[in-house]
């Protein structure tokens, strides 16, 4: 393995280096199909143990030591990041009912600032919800979900004030600023009635899955329980049609769906049944006038189009409007009462096809680059001609469009101003590479203009490919500290993703999940072939499930890459899918697998990265997590790296970071965040040699 580029020496000089902490072993076996499985770590699965948080904090004081000399660089690249953000600013408003809504920030404020207008954008400003007032006194906060009442009258929201994606629901009067006395602990979804007086809303339970849905009636006594969802593979969501017409109880799996749907007037009534749920069968509805549009896999894995009448909307009343298609991933729909949108993905690309009710005239919005990412905005009003959607790439900021459905035009309403960046000088553009297998792999990449092939650069990869997730080609203005110092910055498109379609995404789980890994390689092979960098300047970066695969290629090829940063990472994915009674777990057998039988266990076992690390070379790695992530535990890595350490046969460094006051996605105040990223990417140029 080539080390030269990533190894400790290339750190400003440390007087006296300090010694990683070493964890205490003990011993735990277990056996499982007839396996002895060893863990020596397994004690730090016990937040309340004070040796728990003695470790990690010593873990912390390690890396600060290792990085203090780093600390200007740090401090300079704070700023620089800092310097690319329009620190005041103003989202595009948006109609609902009387009102456009609108966030806006302040320079030196953490938090968003909601706010309202009455009747148009000249009327005097309400401020509904001040976010950096809720954080007052917090180590973090979060916002979770927030709508207002039908008569504009009353906002509910909720919050998490720890990370660990617990949200209190609350109920403020816009009227007086007051809040009324509802406090609801562990909500998720919320809807609101017709009535502006009734709010249905979901429960988790010990596992964090959200299985039950309650009505509430403000100034109640007690809340009803609508439905309980006891198949503990699913979860359950609540919303309103945007004709407002209908509410809808969706309960889903991985791979099954279930909806039920109330009329918005009846809060009190009945819920009926859309389709029986059966296994293998997905499906979401929408309204529109006297029929429900129904997206739906029953014919195909790449979904179609169906409408049923409202008044008998069972599957054998369903009426085709749009047909599966192999080659077109139909992923998202949005309906309105003279047309309708249909988020589609082709060749891994999305598009947005625009469909007139009267006419049945269809066309895709037009977009100007070979990659890039393009979504529904937002689009609260059911009786309009303007279809509002973003549109953003590696090269080109965030841009939010309206596009007229009767003159066929988009108009621009705002990009992002991104200060000191001037997109003329860079270069986005869509490589592919060759799988073992010969699947075709897109890789999305982004450089300066200056930037040449000759396999001396460095390159900064990312990857994700889990749950059929997509993960967008996003501009980020963060980028332009690694841009502006000689980097190509790319995303590889790997199975298991939603890329091209839920094909896509079955060629990387559960069975054939190793694709995954071996994709990303792939893409990691061909960029150094095609000399866009070598293996000692390759810095590749993934989080959550993408940490799941960060450690499975550095188990595979640890060769390849030259720095591993691995963000709240899977990593002991065996012990966790053995433990129902961890958040995730047995919704999650779908995803990854069932290790309680063997062959899914064996499978599993053959590329979880705590059970396969070995006595070898590493290359260097940033581990990073957070105390109270509810979603990947913290001590997961804390184990990984525990391990690592009394087996690598290197002198790489291996760091491990834990924000003992954030969750799953690190801290919450957007200025702390950047500092995370300066201390990320401070490690990367220190550990590159690149000032």
């Amino acid at each position: 393995m080539t080390t030269t580029a990533s190894s400790t020496p290339n750190l400003p000089v440390i007087e006296t280096p300090p010694s990683p902490p070493v964890a205490k072993q003990v011993r735990k076996i277990d056996l499982v199909h007839g396996e002895t499985r060893v863990d020596d770590y397994f004690w730090l699965r016990d937040k309340a143990n004070p040796d728990v948080a003695a470790y990690l904090e010593a873990e912390n004081a390690y890396a600060d030591a290792i990085m203090r000399p780093a600390e200007e660089l740090q401090q300079k690249l704070y700023v620089e990041l800092l310097s690319h953000i329009k620190e005041t600013d103003v989202s595009v408003p948006f109609r609902e009912g009387e009102h456009f809504y609108y966030s806006r920030t302040e320079a030196g404020k953490q938090y968003p600032i909601l706010c309202r207008k009455r009747g148009g954008l000249e009327a005097p400003e309400q401020v509904i919800l001040d976010v950096n007032v809720l954080a007052e006194g917090q180590p973090f906060m979060a916002l979770g979900a927030w709508l207002v009442s039908d008569d504009g009258n009353l906002l509910a929201y909720s919050t998490d004030n720890t990370g660990f994606r617990q949200y209190v629901l609350h109920v403020k009067d816009l009227r007086t600023g007051a809040l009324l006395p509802e406090r609801i602990e562990k909500t998720g979804a919320i809807a609101w009635a017709a009535d502006n007086r009734t709010l249905f809303y979901t429960v988790e339970d010990s596992a964090k899955r959200h299985y039950r849905v309650y009505r509430h009636t403000l100034g109640g006594v007690s809340d009803e329980l609508i439905y309980e969802e006891s198949d503990e593979r699913f979860n359950v969501s609540v919303q309103r049609s945007r004709s407002k017409a209908f509410l809808f109880i969706a309960s889903g799996s991985h791979t099954t769906t279930e909806v039920r749907y109330l009329s918005a007037q009846q809060a009190s009534g009945a819920w009926k049944i859309i389709a029986e749920r059966r296994q293998d069968h997905e499906y979401e509805v929408e309204h529109h006038g006297d029929e429900f549009y129904i997206r739906t896999n029953d014919k195909g894995r790449t979904f179609r189009l169906v409408a049923a009448p409202v008044v008998d909307p069972r599957e054998q009343n369903w009426k085709e409007v749009v047909p599966h298609r192999e080659s077109v991933m139909l992923a998202d729909m949005d309906v309105f009462a003279g047309f309708y949108v249909l988020l589609e993905r082709e060749d891994g690309l999305p598009h947005l096809r625009v469909t007139d009710f009267k006419t049945g005239v269809s066309e895709r919005i037009a977009v100007p680059e070979p990659t890039y990412a393009l979504a529904p905005a937002q689009n609260r009003e059911y009786h309009t001609t303007a279809y509002r959607y973003s549109y953003q790439s590696m090269v080109t900021p965030s841009s939010v469009f309206d596009f007229d459905e009767r003159t066929h035009q988009s108009t621009l309403l705002k990009q992002i101003e991104v200060p000191g960046y001037d997109s003329t000088q860079y270069r986005s553009e869509r490589l592919w590479a060759q799988a073992a297998d010969g699947t075709k792999i897109p890789i999305s990449i982004a450089y300066r203009k200056q930037f040449h092939r000759d396999g001396t650069h460095p390159l900064f990869l990312t990857g994700y490919g889990s749950y059929g997730i997509t993960i967008p080609v996003n501009f980020n203005s963060n980028h332009l500290a690694l841009l502006d110092r000689g980097f190509a910055v790319a995303v590889a498109h790997i199975r298991g993703g939603g890329d091209l379609g839920k094909p896509w995404h079955d060629d990387g789980r559960m069975l054939k999940k190793k694709n995954t890994f071996t994709d990303f390689i792939a893409c990691a092979e061909h960029l150094i072939a095609e000399k866009y960098t070598s293996p000692d300047r390759l810095v590749v970066q993934g989080g959550s499930a993408g940490g799941l695969l960060m450690g499975a290629v550095a188990n595979l090829r640890p060769d390849l890459f030259g720095i591993i940063i691995a963000k709240v990472p899977f990593l002991d994915v065996v012990n966790t899918m053995l433990d129902a009674s961890l958040p995730l777990t047995i919704g999650e057998y779908e995803e990854w697998g069932n290790p309680n039988k063997k062959e899914e266990y064996e499978y599993i076992r053959s590329y979880s990265p705590y059970d396969n690390l070995e006595a070898r070379a590493y290359p260097t790695m940033l581990v990073k997590t957070a105390f109270n992530d509810s979603q990947v535990f913290y001590h997961e890595p804390a184990k990984y790296v525990a391990k690592m350490r009394t087996l690598r046969a290197d002198k790489n460094l291996l760091l491990l970071k834990t924000n003992m006051a954030a969750g799953h996605g690190g801290a919450s105040g957007r200025y702390d965040l950047l500092k995370e990223i300066a201390f990320d990417y401070a490690f990367v140029l220190t550990q590159l040699g690149i000032n």
